[in-house]
């Protein structure tokens, strides 16, 4: 363990956002796994609207920094075109 102040907080502050990027990739997994559930059901109305919630979470996660723009948009790319290939 540290034996400065600031070091001691910056462990806390650290393990503070640690908890909060897994719990906001965790809750991203989940959607994209409802959106490929739905996918693999062949079920197109609920891919869509479990698709439009995905991409909120998946954007709201860019925003925060838990994942890169890039990668956030390849994901959404990715998903969407799963969606619209559906028959």
């Amino acid at each position: 363990m540290a034996n400065i102040k600031s070091a001691k907080k910056r462990i806390l502050v650290i393990e503070t956002k640690t908890m909060r990027n897994k719990a906001i990739k965790s809750k991203v997994k989940t959607m994209i796994k409802k959106v490929e559930a739905a996918i693999a059901a062949n079920d197109k109305a609920a891919a869509e609207v479990a698709l439009k919630v995905a991409t909120s979470e998946i954007s709201k996660a860019a925003s925060k920094g838990v994942f890169h723009k890039n990668t956030a948009a390849r994901k959404i790319s990715r998903l969407t075109i799963a969606v619209n290939k559906m028959a």
